[in-house]
């Protein structure tokens, strides 16, 4: 197969859908390998790698979406819609529940869209956003004891506390893969941790994890209610596999927070659980509400893309084998690559983005062909 490797144009988005040693492997086993120059320089991979790695070097775009399937990171920018067509397989980040003009244009296109953040095991495991929602709980902590600093805006709480002085206060909404390691690392500062979480078996096992060092609270609105506005640092760290994320702290909760406190919606690509938290990036990553600071990169891996892509890849690559080798037919053979699937043929076909489109979907699943 013919595999194009864009670079990244989103933001300050620094990752690459594959590395140098990707795109051996891919090579290795016979396919051919496009990419734009530069795409792994923000992760610390240069184009001469990618040459020895067996790679063609283009430095326009057109050509690398020219080829049968792209794997990338983040979501198509709309300069890159112009790009979509019909026999083209798109595998990379998508998030389309929040974002509507994408999912009308990936529909318009006819492509076949495979999100990483829906490919799910049987058991229910994410295996692609596992990797990235690791690294996102963890930079929520580091990016919220930076902003909790007076300088840039914040109350001038120190996580840790020092002695004589009581730690700052992390709540932390959800406590699934990002909310357990947002925990780990904010245990590690010294701060005061609440993990608030629906599910009773998995508040449990943090029980395991963590004992007595963190505070572990059934979600309920009353509870909610009690936690958010004493918190310093409030994570939103609610994942619905495919949809948006719902509301559990109103705009007025919010304003009932001290001055300079912060809150971090780890899932605002997916809407976020926060009703004052908006997609900012990196260059404007802040802004006050309510006298409270909002962080809502969406593309918060980026930050440490040398890290990131490495990590990504080897949760990828072996998915992007399997699409290499059998195209379409892959994702009748391997289900839980299959569930990765969104959009088909001008169709909706996950599940959770019909219900996200109702106005928008067409035929019913069972109606299409994978091919």
């Amino acid at each position: 197969m013919r595999i194009g490797l864009p670079k990244e144009i989103k933001d300050q988005e620094f990752r690459a859908g594959l590395t140098p040693a990707s795109v051996q492997t891919l090579c290795q086993q016979g396919h051919q390998v496009v990419v734009e120059r530069g795409a792994g320089a923000g992760s610390g991979f240069t184009d001469q790698e990618y040459v020895e790695a067996g790679a063609t070097l283009v430095s326009d775009p057109t050509i690398i979406w020219a080829q049968s399937m792209v794997v990338k990171v983040k979501e198509p920018q709309p300069s890159e819609y112009r790009f979509f067509r019909k026999d083209l397989i798109l595998f990379t980040y998508l998030h389309l529940a929040a974002e509507r003009a994408l999912t009308e244009a990936l529909l318009q296109s006819g492509l076949h869209a495979i999100a990483y953040e829906t490919v799910a095991t049987a058991d229910g495991r994410l295996p692609l956003l596992t990797p990235m929602s690791i690294i996102a709980g963890r930079l929520s902590v580091q990016f919220g004891a930076r902003y909790l600093e007076r300088q840039q805006g914040g109350r001038g709480v120190l996580l840790g506390g020092v002695p004589g002085v009581q730690p700052g206060r992390v709540v932390i909404l959800g406590g699934g893969v990002v909310g357990t390691e947002a925990a780990r690392i904010a245990v590690g500062m010294g701060a005061r941790v609440q993990i608030i979480d629906i599910n009773v078996d998995r508040l449990a096992y943090l029980e395991t994890l963590f004992g007595s060092r963190v505070e572990l609270l059934y979600s309920t609105s009353s509870q909610i209610v009690a936690a958010v506005p004493q918190a310093d640092l409030l994570i939103g760290a609610v994942l619905v596999p495919g949809r948006k994320a719902p509301i559990l702290v109103n705009r007025d909760l919010v304003a009932q927070m001290r001055p300079g406190s912060v809150i971090i919606d780890v899932a605002v690509d997916q809407g976020g659980c926060i009703e004052t938290l908006r997609p900012t990036s990196y260059s404007q990553p802040t802004y006050v509400e309510a006298g409270v600071v909002h962080f809502g990169v969406p593309n918060m891996p980026g930050a440490t893309p040398w890290t990131a892509t490495q990590a990504l890849n080897n949760a990828t690559l072996p998915y992007v084998l399997k699409l290499a080798e059998k195209g379409l037919d892959a994702l009748l053979t391997d289900s839980a690559l299959g569930q990765g699937l969104n959009v088909a043929n001008g169709e909706l076909v996950h599940p959770a983005i019909r219900s996200a489109f109702p106005d928008l979907t067409g035929r019913s699943t069972s109606d299409f062909a994978l091919v």
